[in-house]
């Protein structure tokens, strides 16, 4: 019999800043996994008792002082995929999968963090946007030729694909985030066998954004907005897609990041 299975992701810019905040999310979105993006803590100083205080016993994390890192929560076992490509020899913990038990059938899990790019979407006057390109591509790469199958991608891809995955198409075409290089890159990595969930939901043209940037003053009222998180599943998952949510709300939390959570839940 299938079972329904919530997973949730979250750029939670800083988890020791933040890491009070979880237990709302929690509670709002009941997830099975929570997968966390830029928690910008090495993994010694990882706060361990986030286990028994959230009940989410098994974590797996990546990190590094001051900068990116990726952690997955859960409530089902988890089992790190060994040999996870060191993207573009950055060595930043950018990247963790692992796999959990559902239904008797493992099920894969990706959690990512893509390079935000910097300022100038030109790769010889920014490194950084460069990095960004060479990360996609090779993510790109690596689907193609290990085509996944059960698995489900989530995180901060730092790009909103679509156009109506921000505020106004034709002004964000020349920003980090939507310039086409970006788009094109993102998208054809996920052609590489995954199904974008959220659209599945919520299909264009209607605007959807799980990011406002901490500039606006009064996010609500400008909704500048755009769609940087992502659910991907693969093929083999779609028909078990139930419902989603964004935790638009979240926005207005206390110290609050200028990402919001997102959920999915399947029954598999």
């Amino acid at each position: 019999m299938a079972k329904k299975f919530t997973i949730a992701t979250w750029n939670i810019n800083s988890l020791r800043l933040r890491q009070s905040l979880l237990d709302t999310l929690i509670a709002e979105l009941q997830p099975d996994v929570l997968c966390l993006q830029e928690t910008k803590v090495p993994d010694d100083l990882f706060p361990e008792f986030l286990a028994e205080n959230t009940g989410f016993k098994h974590i797996l994390k990546r990190g590094m002082k001051g900068y990116n890192g990726v952690a997955i929560l859960s409530k089902l076992k988890l089992t790190v995929v060994p040999d996870t490509p060191d993207w573009v020899k950055k060595n930043d913990c950018r990247h963790l999968a692992a796999t959990v038990s559902l239904g008797g059938k493992p099920l894969t899990l990706h959690n990512f963090y893509v390079p935000a790019g910097g300022d100038i979407p030109d790769r010889e006057q920014n490194p950084k946007f460069g990095h960004k390109l060479d990360f996609i591509a090779e993510a790109r790469n690596h689907f193609s030729q290990y085509p996944p199958s059960r698995a489900i991608l989530v995180g901060d891809l730092n790009i909103a694909p679509l156009e109506h995955d921000v505020w106004s198409h034709k002004q964000l075409l020349d920003i980090v985030s939507h310039t086409p290089p970006e788009t094109s890159g993102l998208l054809a990595w996920q052609r590489e066998g995954f199904y974008d969930a959220l659209r599945h939901f919520v299909p264009e043209p209607e605007k959807l954004y799980t990011w406002w940037s901490y500039r606006n003053r009064d996010w609500r009222l400008s909704n500048r907005g755009r769609r940087l998180d992502h659910i991907w599943v693969t093929p083999d998952l779609k028909a078990g897609l139930v419902s989603h949510k964004i935790l638009v709300e979240a926005r207005d939390w206390p110290q609050p990041s200028d990402h919001v959570p997102v959920a999915v839940t399947l029954k598999l």
